[in-house]
């Protein structure tokens, strides 16, 4: 069982920086390719960024690419997303999901374990 707990996320301006952090629990989580995924109110969950289990491999959406970085630090049971040049259009519950899977995955239900998620809200 591993438990995702994200933080970071606050109200910014446009054209601003945030980093989320997830930490998660548990002796495995080197073990795990993790993901951040956001949502918006009616509209589904979608795929933001992932990471393999060493951090040797990344996949973006086409909407952040350039702009958000993800990363982890596997003796901190810790995976980031640096957020640059943020837009309105990023404003999201952003959530940091975990997934028994040595490879990224893009897909929603590739991932077991889910936090609670952390509120962004970029103004213009």
């Amino acid at each position: 069982q591993v438990q995702l707990v994200e933080s970071g996320g606050r109200p910014v301006q446009a054209g601003g920086s945030l980093r989320l952090s997830c930490l998660a629990s548990g002796r495995t989580f080197s073990t795990y390719a993790m993901g951040w995924f956001r949502q918006t109110p009616g509209k589904e969950r979608e795929f933001v960024a992932s990471i393999n289990w060493s951090g040797g491999s990344t996949s973006y959406a086409d909407s952040v690419k350039g702009r958000f970085t993800i990363s982890r630090d596997n003796a901190k049971n810790t995976v980031y997303l640096q957020m640059n040049s943020l837009k309105p259009e990023d404003t999201a519950v952003y959530y940091c999901a975990a997934a028994r899977s040595i490879a990224t995955i893009t897909r929603e239900y590739g991932y077991d374990y889910w936090g609670q998620g952390t509120q962004v809200t970029v103004s213009s």
